[in-house]
């Protein structure tokens, strides 16, 4: 299943848990859900709002007063003890320390001892957790959203005036595509922020897909901007031309440029500096240039937010006085990091889904070398065994 985000008026905690209500997750089923962690003290109420003629959900949850909030180091444990699945802990767990390095790095203070309203407040844990409970409830498996409309102006806090998008909602958006909406007040907060970059994979238009339901989730205030304060998620499947529930797709960088008076040396050590700044793939390319020369084409993938400093890495560190770089779409077999017993022991792996539904689990290049180094065995029968064991023993 795949859900687009329609962020025309901003994301927050409530609105993303308001959309996924409207399309058909039960309130009970998500209290009592969210209740084993255990995360007494609160209850989840539902009111039906309309704003410019659409039917949207608005969610309230009320905090009894004796619950106090909770730091980070906290929550950490609390979600980690919990019984939820091993996917919505570890999104649950990516969301929140966005938000705690975001704020930790703002205020000055201590990243386990962060404690404030957004990282301790029930309505945050709330929100957080019960988003993605509610995507695995749908089944949602690949999640793309558009580009991030953020409002200006100020607003009040704790910590006095400060400026609207606020310093945390921006620090957790960084590398993420945004505009400005023309709206002025506070129309993503950090909750939101947080939630939708750990989710989607892709940020931009709408993907290919066949509709099978929408829903409307509402925020709290009305803009005066004439839009309603309203977030959409669609929910839909790839049609017969789109991407299939294995491949994702998302927006790189090409960065290219060629040289004919390199050494090698330079080439190759231009190339570690360039993964170790966060490339995707660097490759040498032999081409023939002008006079007659033979030279090297340099051409790196990297992401939106890698580009300045790969540029910069290229100019500094070669002998070329000029790149050229284009954004291109690639796409992506389904993987993840995982586990699994081998001869040599608990040992990580990379486990990739093929279009067809095949599963297929591959040994990383550094942990074959370093089993090679340990016990004196040859590569190549380092990755034979591996191979063997990781696609019939998988933890």
């Amino acid at each position: 299943m795949i859900a687009y985000f329609d962020v025309f008026s901003g994301i927050s905690g409530d609105m993303t848990l308001g959309a996924f209500v409207d399309l058909g997750v039960p309130v009970d089923w998500l209290k009592e859900r969210l209740s084993s962690l255990p995360l007494d003290g609160f209850d989840i109420r539902t009111e039906e709002v309309w704003q410019n003629g659409i039917r949207g959900v608005d969610i309230f949850v009320d905090a009894h007063d004796h619950v106090h909030a909770k730091n980070y180091k906290e929550i950490k444990r609390l979600i980690s003890e919990s019984p939820l699945s091993d996917r919505v802990k570890a999104q649950s767990l990516a969301a929140f320390e966005k938000i705690a390095i975001a704020e930790s790095k703002i205020h000055g203070s201590d990243l386990e001892c962060v404690h404030f309203h957004e990282v301790g407040g029930i309505d945050a844990i709330v929100d957080i957790v019960g988003s993605f409970l509610c995507a695995e409830r749908l089944g949602i498996t690949r999640v793309h959203a558009s580009v991030i409309p953020l409002g200006h102006g100020f607003v009040k806090c704790s910590h006095g005036t400060i400026p609207v998008p606020v310093p945390a909602t921006l620090a957790i958006l960084k590398g993420i595509p945004v505009r400005d909406s023309g709206i002025g007040m506070e129309i993503v907060t950090p909750t939101g922020a947080a939630i939708i970059t750990t989710l989607a994979d892709s940020f931009g238009p709408m993907p290919s897909m066949v509709v099978d339901a929408i829903g409307y989730g509402s925020g709290k205030r009305r803009s005066g901007s004439g839009l309603p304060n309203l977030l959409r998620v669609v929910l839909g499947t790839c049609d017969e031309k789109g991407l299939r529930e294995t491949i994702s797709t998302e927006k790189v960088f090409v960065v290219e440029t060629s040289t004919d008076d390199m050494s090698g040396e330079i080439s190759g050590y231009l190339m570690e500096k360039l993964f170790d700044e966060g490339a995707l793939d660097v490759c040498h390319i032999p081409v023939q240039m002008k006079k007659n020369r033979p030279g090297t084409r340099l051409e790196v993938l990297c992401k939106g937010d890698k580009l300045d400093r790969v540029i910069e890495l290229i100019l500094e560190q070669s002998t070329s006085t000029g790149v050229r770089y284009h954004q291109v779409e690639r796409a992506l077999l389904k993987r993840r990091e995982v586990v699994v017993d081998t001869a040599f022991g608990k040992l990580q792996a990379k486990e990739v889904t093929y279009p067809d539904g095949s599963v297929r689990i591959i040994p990383e290049y550094e942990v074959c070398r370093r089993v090679a180094d340990e016990k004196k065995i040859a590569l190549q029968d380092v990755y034979t065994q591996l191979c063997l064991d990781m696609n019939q023993s998988r933890l």
